[in-house]
């Protein structure tokens, strides 16, 4: 089955909003000579404060190549959760995909399997897509557990979610020790882990949903490294983090994957 590629840049704590305009435009401009049908599916992941600015940027162009997604969201659909964001605020936004799980989102605000669930739920009841990021720490590779962690959290994300929801669904797979660290998670070994989520989902529903569902590479991904990575059998795209922030790098990934 023929998977579109997505690369989406996760845009973390950077970017003002004139930024994040500029950015995008800069985006955009990059790839104006692309025919869309070529181009992988492109996201953006602004801060929450830039999210607004960076629509309009993007509803201003009116080219369609880019679209846009939020770095975390809340479950609830709204009540007394001080600094929380609900799936229908940032759908009201323009968003269409929501990172979850992230590792930092796990290291430093104790996200935990169960919260995922439960975010990629409410974003799925509200026509969303959520981004699914799974992965293990150095001390579990290390451990020879990497296998078992990640089959664990993506069997937990995925719990009471529809075959027809897991198939729309995408996944990032990001080995922590590869985040932010320069270090890439050799190809053929990211494949590979890649392959076992996609047999895991196998297991939880069937061939044609695992088929179906995108599984995305994120750590540290570079322009050198992309036409590697995408020349395997089931990686499907990137999450991509300091790269996503400089024109020039996030670009060359787009095309990189074409």
């Amino acid at each position: 089955m023929a998977r579109r590629p997505v690369i989406a840049g996760n845009w973390k704590m950077h970017n003002l909003q004139q930024e994040a305009i500029d950015l995008t435009n800069g985006i955009m401009q990059a790839i104006r000579e692309e025919e869309k049908s070529r181009l992988p599916e492109v996201i953006i992941a602004p801060t929450f404060t830039s999210l607004y600015a960076a629509n309009k940027a993007l509803k201003d162009c009116g080219c369609g190549k880019v679209r846009l997604a939020a770095q975390n969201c809340y479950f609830e659909e709204k009540g007394a959760f001080t600094g929380e964001c609900s799936v229908q605020m940032l759908k009201d936004t323009g968003c269409e995909y929501i990172i979850i799980g992230h590792s930092e989102r796990r290291q430093y605000f104790g996200e935990t399997d169960e919260m995922v669930n439960k975010k990629a739920q409410a974003i799925l009841q509200n026509g969303l897509i959520p981004i699914i990021c799974c992965g293990e720490s150095l001390e579990q590779r290390e451990a020879g557990v990497t296998d078992y962690h990640i089959a664990s959290q993506i069997t937990k994300a995925l719990r009471d979610i529809s075959s027809s929801d897991a198939a729309k669904s995408i996944i990032a797979y990001e080995p922590i020790w590869a985040i932010g660290t320069g270090k890439t998670c050799d190809s053929k070994e990211a494949n590979r882990v890649i392959s076992m989520i996609r047999n895991v989902v196998k297991g939880l529903y069937d061939e044609n949903t695992a088929d179906s569902i995108r599984i995305l590479y994120g750590g540290s991904v570079k322009p050198e490294t992309i036409k590697e990575q995408m020349a395997q059998s089931d990686i499907d795209g990137a999450l991509v983090g300091g790269a996503s922030l400089k024109v020039d790098s996030f670009s060359q990934i787009i095309k990189g994957a074409m």
